[in-house]
């Protein structure tokens, strides 16, 4: 299939910057965002509530959960290295393994599995009695009652990404078209305040170059990092599906890759219209909001409310708010108290970049290795340096084929996969990027020390070459010697709960961890003792 196609060319020759040196890497920050389910012994989901010894779901700054009470979500503070960020993800999880009730275990792989057929015994997020948690709940009750609840069982991991202020200043002064920027400022207001906004657009527009350049990717990550080529039965009832039988326990695709990120998984055909554009930030906010503001007909039919009037979704418009939105990527910035996240967007820009489309790795004891972080990084930084035209909608249904393919047949021997119009083997259009990105993993290596993005590069290309030493091969191939996906997920479990309840944390650390447990469920009680708004008139208004 050959589509014709007048996209600018991308990747084309890639070469540093000469302006570029290891001194811009400075200040480059980066968190993780990983989710995981809560399982009892029987593989079953946990019905019990969050551990009261984590602290309050609704304000402790790093232990949560996401969709369900039982999805936990463990959330790293920004870190100046990824062994110091993987490092407090392992604290966090043995934090969580001393506080499980015992013999629940924490499922390590991104697809669920024992899921029970009624949708109601996976059990809402409950945030507490405030107006804020109720929102919080309500907005789960209608993403189940939109998508069912068995999607929102789907685990992930998010990678968070900034590169220092000094690179963009930098590179700033670097950028030919002055004469543009002078345009650009305003007469009335003083020199430095126009600078100051100028270098704000600038950061902008890079950090949507760097999005762009990671959607046109996106398959690469797919391919290297996807563990989710199979699914238990039990994801399946009522759906309709071409998988096949791998064993009388799992259904898969012989030579898939992310089932999470295809349409069997984390998607809805609801939002595949949006066309919400990354090609200027207003364009991206109004897309948004135009979302947000939108009904939607078969949202409508569902009803605000049940028969008892109690709210069951947040409106019936396309999107409830910002954060359903399904995007592989997104551009970030921390939210103030009261704020939605295309509001600080819009005030302060943005601040950092988050990568979604990650499988957890169910053979790390935190989901991610020190390899996948390290290669993220390089390929983050390819993407940043890269030039990125815009990337218009004929372009974005390539890249949809491209997606579609890697995540059913990625690991097919031969397969090819869309290149600005043209067919071109998948192997050899990684085999080239991954080389382009070496001289970049040297540039970190040599800032940070060590060899661990050299080495990261160089394990990629080796599962480029080679099929079989993906992470999805081997989850597919160590389903079938052990019986089933759920025998490998419950296997790995047990041996990751061994593995973390031998680590200890010092006792500072410990302490630490306790005094915020401690403080966030006061900060609760606060918020719930303070308000005296009725969640209806709060509901409406919000409405």
């Amino acid at each position: 299939m050959t589509i014709m196609s007048n996209f600018a060319p991308t990747f084309a020759n890639f070469d540093i910057p000469s302006w570029f040196k290891t001194q811009h890497l400075a200040g480059m920050l980066r968190g993780i965002e990983k989710e995981g389910l809560r399982v009892r012994p029987d593989g079953y989901l946990a019905q019990t509530p969050h551990p009261a010894k984590l602290g309050s779901k609704l304000t402790h700054p790093f232990i949560t959960t996401d969709y369900s009470e039982s999805l936990l979500e463990l959330i790293t503070d920004p870190k100046e290295s990824p062994k110091e960020t993987l490092n407090m993800l392992r604290q966090l999880h043995v934090l969580v393994y001393k506080a499980l009730p015992e013999e629940e275990l924490m499922w390590p792989l991104s697809m669920p599995c024992m899921l029970s057929a009624n949708d109601e015994d996976i059990p809402l997020a409950d945030y507490g009695s405030s107006n804020t948690g109720k929102l919080k709940t309500l907005y789960r009750s209608g993403l189940g009652i939109r998508y069912g609840r068995r999607m929102q069982t789907i685990a992930g991991l998010h990678y968070n990404l900034s590169f220092g202020d000094g690179l963009f200043e930098y590179w700033h002064t670097q950028a030919a078209d002055t004469q543009n920027q002078t345009q650009k400022q305003a007469e009335n207001q003083p020199q430095d305040q126009n600078q100051a906004q100028s270098l704000s657009a600038f950061k902008n527009a890079k950090y949507l170059g760097l999005i762009r350049n990671f959607k046109r990717l996106t398959s690469l990550i797919l391919y290297l990092l996807g563990a989710s080529p199979s699914v238990c039965p039990c994801f399946l009832a009522g759906r309709e599906h071409d998988l096949e039988l791998l064993n009388d326990s799992t259904y898969y695709k012989p030579t898939a890759t992310s089932l999470r990120m295809g349409k069997l998984g984390y998607t809805n055909s609801v939002q595949e219209h949006l066309d919400i554009r990354y090609n200027y930030l207003p364009e991206y906010v109004d897309g948004l909001r135009r979302a947000i503001k939108t009904p939607h007909e078969s949202f409508q039919k569902l009803g605000l409310n049940d028969a008892d009037g109690n709210p069951i979704q947040i409106n019936d418009h396309i999107l409830q708010i910002e954060n359903e939105y399904y995007s592989p990527i997104r551009p970030k910035q921390i939210a103030a108290s009261g704020e939605t996240p295309t509001e600080a967007l819009e005030r302060r820009g943005i601040a950092y970049v988050e990568f979604r489309a990650i499988d957890l790795d169910p053979y790390s004891d935190v989901g991610i290795r020190l390899s996948s972080a390290c290669f993220l990084e390089v390929m983050a930084l390819y993407c940043l340096l890269n030039d990125s035209p815009e990337l218009l909608p004929a372009e974005e249904d390539e890249l949809a084929i491209n997606l579609e393919r890697v995540v059913n047949e990625g690991r097919r021997e031969g397969l090819t996969i869309l290149n600005n119009g043209s067919e071109q083997p998948l192997e050899s259009w990684m085999l080239d990027h991954l080389s382009n990105m070496q001289p970049l993993a040297a540039l970190l290596d040599a800032h940070y020390g060590g060899n661990d993005y050299r080495a990261a590069v160089a394990l990629m290309q080796g599962k480029a070459g080679h099929s079989e030493s993906t992470i999805s091969a081997q989850v597919n191939a160590d389903s079938e010697r052990l019986g089933s996906m759920w025998q490998l997920g419950f296997t790995l479990a047990q041996q990751h709960r061994d593995s973390l309840l031998q680590q200890t944390l010092s006792p500072n650390t410990q302490a630490k961890y306790e005094v915020l447990a401690e403080k966030s469920i006061l900060q609760q009680a606060e918020i719930e003792a303070a308000e005296t708004e009725d969640f209806m008139q709060f509901l409406q208004q919000y409405r």
